[in-house]
């Protein structure tokens, strides 16, 4: 309620749109408010506001990024990483996926680049599960890289008080540059941010393309994303009712004899392999009034269908139990559990 009222003020005083980009006339003071209450929320020196996260990733690599430099990216980052890294001059490398010895052993290869950036996702969606950034971090360290990672599945419920795989990892701050969207947790309309140093994001305000010719967030959707962060730096019971959630249904599904993927995270696949099996349990599981989605391939590989379950703060303990019970009555019917 907060947040709309937010939204619905910020349309009476600031207007439903500016028709334009950010350097022309498409910057008031609730988008630089914003901005300055992204870095203070992630404890950086700026940031810097796009229409998406798809755009901050499609604008990043490019702009810092020259033929001299090196990328490493994990191999199972989300499709908007691969699209921006495509776009960089930059000599390219994969690493598989959340394996340090063979990051090593790309960052060795790479020992001569001017730079080197190591890219990775916080928390892999379609998985759950969660980077090794400590790890990772410790490689950048030892090599004398960089570190960027894409938060769009961790800012604003993920650790104790919504910071993201860092807060969760306790390695807060080692992170150099953050991309992050404020299209889920974070007012849930649209936008995305990159958070970090001063200098970086300086930079992207001159060389990067989505930001330079994309028009500027809506007033209504910078004051709704605006007031989200004034509750998740006021207190963190949201947060801890999203763990609770997280750990009931994982505990339950777990005990009933349910495969669930990832790590601790609020997304939690439910893995079944067959894509007509997830495709037939979710409808029947909607039947029953639970909305869950079967995955199958394209989205994922041929043989590891699933039915990605989201918990929030908005869902009951009640919610989540009737949902495990939904699960395990389908379950059972369907020969998945016994």
């Amino acid at each position: 309620i907060e947040v709309i009222a937010a939204a619905q003020r910020a349309l009476d005083t600031h207007g439903a749109g500016l028709s334009s980009v950010r350097f022309i006339c498409g910057t008031q003071d609730i988008h630089k408010t914003l901005e300055q209450k992204i870095a203070s929320f992630h404890e950086r020196e700026d940031s810097i506001l796009y229409a998406s996260c798809f755009d901050a990733n499609a604008g990043i690599f490019e702009a810092l990024l020259t033929p001299e430099d090196a990328l490493i990216s994990d191999e199972l980052n989300h499709a908007s990483i691969i699209d921006g890294v495509r776009l960089c001059k930059a000599q390219k490398h994969r690493f598989k996926h959340m394996d340090m010895a063979d990051l090593e052993e790309k960052l060795k290869q790479v020992s001569s680049a001017r730079m080197k950036m190591i890219v990775t996702d916080g928390v892999f969606s379609m998985d759950g599960d969660v980077a090794p950034l400590g790890d990772i971090c410790d490689l950048a360290d030892k090599y004398n890289a960089l570190v960027f990672v894409d938060e769009c599945h961790a800012t604003g419920f993920f650790g104790k008080t919504g910071r993201g795989t860092e807060e969760y990892l306790g390695i807060r701050n080692r992170v150099d540059i953050i991309n992050s969207t404020l299209g889920k947790a974070l007012g849930g309309a649209s936008g995305g941010y990159t958070t970090g140093p001063k200098e970086v994001i300086q930079l992207l305000r001159q060389k990067s393309r989505p930001y330079l010719f994309s028009n500027t967030l809506p007033p209504p959707v910078v004051a709704s994303a605006s007031k989200v962060f004034d509750l998740l730096m006021a207190k963190s019971d949201l947060t801890a009712r999203v763990a609770a959630n997280t750990t009931l249904f994982r505990t339950r599904m777990t005990e009933a004899g349910f495969k669930i993927l990832g790590s601790n995270h609020p997304i939690c696949p439910v893995f079944l392999e067959d894509a007509r099996l997830a495709s037939d349990f979710a409808e029947e599981m909607l039947e029953k009034g639970i909305y869950v989605i079967g995955f199958s391939f394209p989205v994922v590989p041929k043989g590891k269908a699933r039915i990605r379950v989201q918990l929030s703060a908005v869902h009951t303990t009640e919610d989540v139990n009737r949902c495990v019970d939904a699960f395990i009555e389908i379950g059972k019917r369907k020969g998945v559990i016994h």
